[in-house]
């Protein structure tokens, strides 16, 4: 009998240990995982603000030549506005709706931004200026740092969401607190066919 109870115990022991190596193991691999979702997004917010950055110098040179354009030149300071006064932090990438809020002050900065380089089309000293080319180059390779960004924001938060909801991470997840994070999705115009008419 006392044989049957040390081995007994002996068991219990080792599936305890077993069971703590394992919690331990899906426990540092969801914050490494997590970890990787934040620096993503830190990397996403990086680009935003370079973006929001350029905005004042680009306003600034085409207010040099178009004076009276006030009211585009106004929505793009009014657009980067909007967006300084988002909550940026951590819990952005766990909120859905926090995320979508970020993205829509984004989609309004680049409209507005979009609708002031229209208004450089009608000023050619303007578009041959170097200032404003440079300003303008840097503004495209910028958009296209965005879109790297976001997409690798979006497969940390795959990489990360999927692993939280493996077996038997799903259990320590829900534990440990750790939730899903949030994708950036595509705007709603994107998702409509343009009519191309000649």
């Amino acid at each position: 009998m006392k044989a049957f109870l040390l081995i007994l115990v002996a068991v219990i022991i080792v599936a305890l240990v077993i069971t703590g190596l394992m919690f331990g193991s899906v426990y540092n691999g969801l914050v490494s995982k997590e970890e990787g979702v934040s620096g993503a997004w830190a990397q996403v917010e990086n680009v935003y603000q370079r973006r929001a950055d350029l905005v004042p110098n680009l306003v600034e040179t085409v207010k040099g030549y178009a004076a009276h354009e006030k009211e585009t030149l106004q929505s793009v300071i009014d657009a980067r506005s909007r967006i300084g006064k988002i909550d940026t932090s951590s819990k952005i990438i766990s909120s859905p709706d926090m995320l979508a809020k970020f993205q829509d002050a984004q989609t309004q900065l680049s409209s507005a931004i979009g609708r002031l380089l229209v208004v450089v089309e009608r000023y050619p000293d303007l578009k041959a200026s170097q200032n404003f080319l440079a300003l303008q180059n840097q503004l495209e390779g910028t958009e296209n740092r965005i879109t790297v960004e976001r997409r690798r924001f979006n497969e940390a938060a795959q990489d990360y969401n999927a692993f939280r909801r493996q077996f038997p991470n799903y259990v320590v997840a829900n534990m440990a607190g750790f939730r899903n994070k949030a994708y950036f999705q595509a705007d709603q115009d994107a998702r409509t066919v343009p009519q191309v008419k000649f």
